[in-house]
């Protein structure tokens, strides 16, 4: 299967600037957990005796998604949230007006390609260093996918450009949850990771290392923070608290992480002039217009996520049977569709209405929607009562929009009532990941398929973010478990600091990324892109969101492999046709081909051709050396 690729020559600006065109996501896409829910504070869960935890700062366990640190159980708020005050008004505002492009190169002064010097026929004159394989105008790194050459700065950066820079540093504070936050406990004890938040912190730290020795930073060393949450991710009061000590201590740059389910974290943030990426629940496309150039996000929207779920359901589902349901009574029966769908907060039913509205587009109405909480004590009783409204309602297929541990409980108790739909995948959160979809009802999974953010897998011994951290650390990550979710954020920034160049802004930060064109389309990564791009609806324009595309999946149970944390069992997720993806409108009107293993493709021992990687060694500089 050939990927379209986005080349890096050409004479546009827009081309030349594209250092996204390889940015190194090369592990899972962040996907928001509640991507069927954000918008106001979430309802927080029924806490017990066991679950109450203090809000003082703790070490934090790393939940399997960073844009989705999770969590449930509550101690009672020492402030009632509706009475807390108003965020404060911005601090120092950000430069007004973009930074003038060199009319030369379509770049920013001070930043220039390898493409952009082969066009201006000055390539033979710089001296691109040994991180730069000048043969192809890319970096040095075991991967197809990788960044192009800039040439390295010299000269006066500008200094204190912003807040949070120097000549030397940006302060960048890295967001990560409680250890003890009952939520983030009920998703990483699901599979068992027991990475630290010294494990994190320690992979993180690793990844920058590798990041600054390969793409341009203009003289500037990323000056890292993290931050453990002081109290638990739904709590508006400690989190809108966060928020201030990280505006009045720390005055960063730019914030990583926050808590998934309020918005006061990333509110109170941008109400001081201080941007994050990945802070908070999905929220409407006019929030983000509205709070531009200070919030941006790695995952797709719950809108467009919505969009490209209603396609599906609508060209490839809708008016056929449910042949692929585990009830033979229903395999020649038309499909009844059905809803799960995860509660957090007033935008939920929002972008439920929107969904179904979405549907209504294609003809296809749902007989039944049914919403969960996030609530580990409470579960079980939630899946008795999902699964009984579903098998009365008639439903032969189940569209699963939800966390990654809650499927666990609903198949379960699917079986126990005799009940065995179509499982309809959404592209949720690690729900598309074999290591959770092992932990779920194998009866029941057996008959799961449809879209999935994740892109067709390669052996992590040879390829991904384990393995690129490998071949320049010496050693296996501390992380092991979680650094496919902690690599996406130092790969966008570094990404676009190398197109921002030496003036380094906000302002300039938000041009180069909705400038840049998108990532290169392929099989074995997604395509990302912010801006306006003309993926999406006008109106979902500019878009504040990354990735754009998805892939066919569908469960094979027998099948034994890696999963994601490189564990061998039975349990495969089969990427449809090698792993082609989608954009919106792309979707064929076709039956579509899943639990046929002709085409299918679990894993690939090696890149796919068209994405096979050359073959370096790490820069002198890499630790492996010093590792002997």
């Amino acid at each position: 299967m050939e990927p379209t690729r986005t080349e890096d020559t050409g004479s546009s600006a827009l081309r030349r600037w594209g250092p996204l065109g390889a940015l190194a996501v090369v592990a899972v896409v962040i996907a928001v957990l509640v991507v069927g829910g954000g918008g106001d504070e979430a309802t927080p869960p029924t806490a017990t005796p066991a679950d109450v935890v203090t809000t003082q700062a703790t070490t934090t366990e790393p939940t399997p998604d960073p844009d989705t640190p999770d969590e449930a159980t509550t101690t009672e708020p020492a402030v009632d949230p509706t009475t807390t005050a108003a965020p404060t008004t911005t601090a120092p505002a950000t430069p007004t007006g973009p930074q003038d492009l060199d009319p030369d190169t379509g770049l920013p002064v001070g930043v220039l390609t390898h493409a952009a010097a082969v066009d201006a026929g000055i390539a033979d004159t710089i001296d691109w260093g040994e991180r730069c394989d000048t043969e192809t105008g890319r970096v040095r790194i075991p991967w197809f996918f990788r960044t192009a050459c800039w040439a390295p700065f010299t000269g006066d950066n500008g200094g204190a450009t912003d807040r949070g820079v120097t000549g030397d540093t940006i302060k960048i504070v890295y967001w990560i949850p409680q250890t003890t936050d009952p939520v983030v406990a009920y998703v990483t004890d699901a599979i068992v990771n027991d990475d630290t938040a010294a494990d994190v912190e320690d992979t993180m730290r690793r990844l920058l290392n590798y990041y600054e020795a390969y793409y341009e930073t203009y003289g500037r060393s990323v000056d890292l923070e993290v931050m453990t949450a002081s109290g638990l991710i739904f709590d508006p009061v400690s989190s809108r608290a966060d928020a201030v000590r990280i505006a009045e201590e720390i005055d960063p740059f730019m914030v990583w992480g926050g808590p998934a389910l309020t918005n006061a974290f990333g509110e109170e943030l941008m109400a001081r002039g201080i941007p994050c990426i990945g802070c908070g629940p999905s929220q409407p496309a006019d929030y983000y217009t509205t709070h531009h150039p200070l919030v941006w996000e790695l995952s797709k929207s719950a809108t467009q996520m919505n969009l490209l779920v209603a396609e599906y359901v609508g060209k490839r589902l809708a008016g056929r049977t449910a042949e692929h349901a585990g009830d033979p009574a229903w395999v020649d029966e038309e499909r009844v569709f059905g809803r799960v769908w995860l509660d957090t907060g007033e935008a939920s039913a929002g972008h439920n209405d929107q969904f179904e509205a979405a549907l209504a587009e294609y003809g296809v109405e749902v007989a039944a929607s049914v919403s969960y909480a996030l609530d580990p004590a409470t579960i079980q009783e939630t899946a008795t009562n999902v699964i009984a409204k579903l098998k009365a309602a008639g439903v032969t297929s189940v569209i699963f929009t939800g966390d990654p541990v809650a499927p666990r409980d609903f198949t379960r108790e699917a079986t126990s009532q005799g009940y065995f739909p179509e499982w309809i995948l959404t592209g949720s959160a690690l729900v598309d990941t074999n290591a959770f979809a092992r932990t779920y009802d194998q009866e029941q999974w057996a008959h799961a398929f449809g879209l999935s953010n994740t892109s067709a897998r390669v052996d992590p011994r040879h390829s991904g973010s384990t393995y690129l951290y490998e071949w320049w650390n010496g050693e296996e990550p501390a992380a092991d478990d979680s650094i496919g979710i902690i690599d996406p954020f130092p790969a966008v920034f570094y990404s676009v600091l190398a197109g921002v160049g030496p003036q380094l802004t906000i302002e300039n930060f938000a041009q180069a990324l909705e400038q840049a064109d998108p990532t290169t389309r392929g099989i074995t990564v997604p395509t990302l892109s912010w801006g306006v791009k003309e993926r999406w609806p006008a109106e979902l324009e500019p878009d504040h969101f990354g990735a754009d595309d998805v892939t066919e999946v569908w469960w094979n149970a027998d099948l034994v492999g890696l999963d994601e944390l490189r564990r061998e069992a039975a349990g495969m997720y089969m990427f449809v046709d090698g792993g082609t993806r989608y954009l919106l409108g792309e979707m064929p009107d076709t039956t579509p081909d899943v639990f046929d293993p002709d085409g299918a493709v679990a894993m690939y021992d090696s890149a796919p051709e068209a994405e096979q990687a050359p073959s370096y060694e790490p820069l002198p500089s890499a630790p492996v050396h010093a590792l002997g």
